[in-house]
C-alpha cells in the first residue's frame, strides 16, 4: 500500500482545514481591492456608511464640529489677543471665509479614520496616538489646500499650529472624561454597592489590572490597594493605588482598609504560598478569589474572570520555559503520530503540538468517542494542520502496519497504556498485551518504517514496581532502551509520577466524594504522591523529546511529593466547607500501591539536562536480545491464570515486588549509582 497525498486524495480534500479555503477568500479580495487612492476612499466611505446612520453617531459627529469651530475660534482669538477680533475687518472675515471648509476637511478625515463610530471608555496611548495623528493630518491637509487657493485663503501658521494642539487637548480631555469619572469618582459615590479588595502584587501587570477593575463597572470589587509578594517600598504608590504591606501582613492590612475580598492573579504565588494564604484568608473570614491571566483572556473575550480558588492553584509551581525552536525542528511540517490521543495527556499533547505547525498530526485510539471528541475540539481551532482521527488497538500488529504504511510518522508520541493500578491487579493479562506487547509492537514498526523520534510515556510506578501496571511499564521501557542500542530511530522515555485532574485520578474521586457529603475515602495518612499538571507535564513530554539522542529515560522534576490526606483537606476547604465538616476514613492501600512513590532506581544516577526541569536516569544497559526472550516468554502465557503470570514476572523482573517498602526510596535519598551507561550519557550533552 502506498502513500497517497493529502492533495491528491478527494477525501482528505473534503477535509481540507479552515485556513486554506481563508487563503483563498484573502487572495479573492486582493484580487478586488481598489488600487488608487480615491477608490480607497469610496471603499471606506461605503464600508463605513451603515454605522454612520446611527443617531448616537450622528450625536458623536455634531459634537465634534462643535469643538472643531470652539478651538478654531479660540485659536483665532488667542492670535489676535482678543476675545472677539471685530478689530480687524480682514481677520474677521478671514475667519468665517476658511471656518466651513477647514470643518469639512477635519469633518472628512476624523470620518474616514473612525472616530465617529463610537465614544471612548477606555483611553489608552493608542487612542491619544490616533488623535494625534489625525489632528496633525487635518492640519498639513488645511496648508496644502490653502496653498492652492492662494494668499486671499491664507491663514497664519501659529492660528493653524494653536488649532491642532488645542484640538488635542480638547478632545482628549472630553473623551479621556468618561474613563476619568469610573476610576477616580464612581468608586467614591457607590463604595457601598461593591466590595473593598485588596490585589496581590506590585509589578506593572498587577497595576494595569487593577486600573481595569476599577473601570469595569460589572464587576463587583473596588481596589483599596496592593499587597507585595517580594521587596517593595510600602507607603508608594503603583499608579496612584497604594503599595498598603507585605503578604505575611494581609490581615491585618485588610482590617485596616475594611477589606473583604483577597484577589489574586494565575501564576502570581506558588503552590506551597498560596495555600498559606487561603488559610490565613480562612482564619480571617476574607473571600479569596483568583482572576485569569492575561495570556489566557486573549481568546476575544475581554471581561476579566473572578473564579474561586482551584486545586491546580495550590500546587502550582513556576512555569515551564519551552525551547521552541528545538521543539519547533522535531515537529514542523512533519508528520506526527499521538497514540491515546483521547486520554488526558495523549489529549493535551495533541493540543501543545498544533503550536509548533506540523504537517499531519495523527490522532490514534481505540475509543471511538474520545477520539471523535478530540478531533472535534482540535477543528475548532482551525489549525493549519492536517488532522487524521485513527481508531485502532496498538496491540494489534496488522492494524498498526496498515496505519505506519499509510500515513509514514516522522514523530511518534506512544502515550496510550492501561494505567488503573487496582483494575490491572484484576486484568493481568490485559494489562501486559496492552502495556507491553503494544509498546513493543510500536518500537518494531517505528525501527522498521524508520521513524525519527520515538517518545515513550512511562510512570513513577515502573520503579521498584509493587503493580501489574507498574511491571508492564518497566517491562516497555526495557524494550524501548533495548530497541534505542540497535535503531536509527530515537527511542526515548519520559517518566513522570501522577497528573493533577486527568480521567480516574484522585481529585475528581475526592470531589465527588464531596459532592455527596462524604467520607472521602484515604488509603493510609502516610501516603504520598507527586503531582503535576496536565499542560505541565505535556509540555515537558515535548521538551524531552526534541532534546533526546536516544536510549534516555527523562524523568520529569516533579517538586515535593504531597501527602494524599492534606489534598484532601485542601479539596473541603476550596468547596467552602469547614475542614471537619467531611469526614475522611482511612481504608488501607489498594492491591498494588505503594505509599511512596519514587522517581528512580536505587541503582540510577540521574545527570542535570539543559533544562532545568528534566533530569536524564543513568540505567541498566539492556540487551535487545535478552528483553525479546522475556517477552516471549511472558507472550505465551497472557491467557493463562493470573497466578502463573505473576510468578513468571517475580522469575522474569528481580525489581518486581507485591509487597511495598513504603520507604521514602531512592528519590528522597538522592542520585547514587554505578557508573552511567554510554547510552545515557548522552542526555548530559543534550
Amino acid at each position: 500500500m502506498t502513500h497517497t497525498p493529502e492533495s491528491n486524495n478527494p477525501a482528505s480534500a473534503r477535509r481540507r482545514p479552515a485556513g486554506e479555503a481563508f487563503r483563498a477568500a484573502w487572495d479573492a479580495q486582493r484580487a478586488t481591492r481598489p488600487d488608487d487612492l480615491g477608490q480607497r476612499v469610496r471603499h471606506t466611505v461605503r464600508r463605513r456608511a451603515p454605522h454612520f446612520v446611527k443617531a448616537h453617531v450622528w450625536l458623536v459627529a455634531v459634537a465634534h464640529l462643535a469643538v472643531f469651530a470652539l478651538v478654531y475660534y479660540l485659536a483665532f482669538a488667542i492670535r489676535y489677543e482678543a476675545w472677539w477680533f471685530t478689530n480687524s475687518k480682514i481677520n474677521h472675515q478671514l475667519f468665517w471665509t476658511t471656518l466651513p471648509w477647514v470643518l469639512g476637511i477635519k469633518f472628512v478625515l476624523f470620518l474616514l479614520l473612525g472616530h465617529f463610530e463610537g465614544w471612548w471608555a477606555y483611553v489608552t496611548f493608542a487612542d491619544l496616538i490616533a488623535l494625534v495623528r489625525t489632528c496633525v493630518l487635518a492640519a498639513f491637509t488645511i496648508v496644502a489646500v490653502e496653498y492652492f487657493l492662494g494668499e486671499r485663503w491664507y491663514t497664519p501658521r501659529y492660528i493653524l499650529i494653536m488649532d491642532c494642539m488645542g484640538g488635542i487637548a480638547v478632545l482628549g480631555t472630553l473623551r479621556g472624561s468618561w474613563r476619568i469619572y469610573h476610576e477616580q469618582f464612581w468608586p467614591m459615590f457607590h463604595t457601598g454597592a461593591h466590595r473593598r479588595a485588596l490585589l496581590v502584587g506590585t509589578d506593572l501587570s498587577t497595576g494595569l489590572l487593577a486600573h481595569q477593575i476599577q473601570s469595569a463597572g460589572e464587576l463587583p470589587y473596588r481596589i483599596r490597594g496592593l499587597v507585595a509578594t517580594e521587596e517593595a517600598v510600602v507607603g508608594s504608590r503603583l499608579g496612584q493605588i497604594p503599595i498598603l504591606g507585605k503578604l505575611e501582613d494581609i490581615r491585618d492590612i485588610a482590617e485596616g482598609c475594611q477589606a473583604t475580598d483577597i484577589l489574586v492573579t494565575a501564576g502570581t504565588l506558588p503552590g506551597s504560598q498560596l495555600r498559606q494564604l487561603m488559610i490565613a484568608c480562612q482564619q480571617a473570614c476574607l473571600e479569596l478569589k483568583i482572576i485569569r491571566r492575561l495570556e489566557d483572556r486573549l481568546g476575544g473575550d475581554d471581561r476579566i474572570p473572578i473564579r474561586d480558588i482551584e486545586i491546580s492553584d495550590l500546587l502550582r509551581r513556576a512555569p515551564v520555559q519551552l525551547d521552541m525552536e528545538v521543539i519547533g525542528q522535531l515537529v514542523q511540517e512533519r508528520v506526527v503520530m499521538v497514540t491515546g490521543a483521547g486520554g488526558s495527556i495523549g489529549g493535551e499533547i495533541c493540543r501543545q503540538l498544533l503550536a509548533f505547525k506540523p504537517r499531519r498530526l495523527v490522532l490514534l485510539g481505540r475509543g471511538e468517542n474520545r477520539i471523535f471528541k478530540i478531533e472535534r475540539e482540535l477543528r475548532a481551532l482551525r489549525s493549519m494542520t492536517s488532522l487524521c482521527p485513527a481508531i485502532a488497538d496498538v496491540a494489534d500488529p496488522a492494524r498498526m502496519r496498515q496505519l505506519f504504511d499509510s500515513f509514514r510518522p516522522d514523530v511518534v508520541f506512544h502515550a496510550a497504556a492501561h494505567k488503573h493500578v487496582p483494575l490491572m491487579e484484576l486484568n493481568v493479562g490485559e494489562a501486559l498485551k496492552n502495556n507491553v506487547f503494544g509498546t513493543k509492537c510500536l518500537a518494531d514498526l517505528a525501527h522498521e518504517f524508520k521513524v525519527r523520534n520515538f517518545v515513550f510515556i512511562s510512570t513513577d510506578k515502573a520503579v521498584h514496581p509493587t503493580s501489574i501496571m507498574g511491571v508492564s511499564k518497566h517491562l516497555a521501557e526495557r524494550y524501548v532502551h533495548a530497541m534505542s542500542q540497535v535503531s536509527a530511530t530515537k527511542f526515548t522515555v519520559v517518566r513522570f509520577g501522577n497528573v493533577l485532574g486527568s480521567d480516574g485520578s484522585v481529585v475528581p474521586l475526592f470531589q465527588e466524594q464531596i459532592r455527596q457529603g462524604g467520607p472521602i475515602t484515604v488509603t493510609d495518612p502516610r501516603m504520598t504522591r507527586f503531582f503535576m499538571t496536565i499542560p505541565e507535564a505535556s509540555q515537558l513530554v515535548l521538551q524531552a523529546a526534541a532534546m533526546g539522542r536516544g536510549g534516555e529515560i527523562f524523568v520529569l522534576e516533579m517538586g515535593e511529593p504531597i501527602k494524599i490526606v492534606d489534598l484532601a483537606r485542601d479539596l473541603i476547604r476550596l468547596s467552602g466547607l469547614p475542614e471537619d465538616s467531611i469526614e475522611i476514613s482511612f481504608v488501607g492501600p489498594r492491591p498494588g500501591e505503594k505509599l511512596y512513590e519514587e522517581l528512580y532506581f536505587h541503582d540510577e544516577q540521574t545527570l542535570a539536562t539543559s533544562h532545568p526541569k528534566l533530569r536524564a536516569a543513568c540505567h541498566r544497559a539492556y540487551d535487545l536480545a535478552e528483553v525479546c526472550e522475556t517477552l516471549s516468554a511472558l507472550r505465551e502465557l497472557i491467557h493463562a491464570p493470573e497466578g502463573v503470570i505473576r510468578k513468571k514476572l517475580h522469575n522474569l523482573v528481580r525489581e518486581y515486588s507485591e509487597e511495598a517498602e513504603n520507604g521514602q526510596g531512592s528519590a528522597a535519598a538522592g542520585p547514587t549509582g554505578p557508573t552511567p551507561q554510554p547510552a545515557a550519557a548522552k542526555a548530559s550533552e543534550a
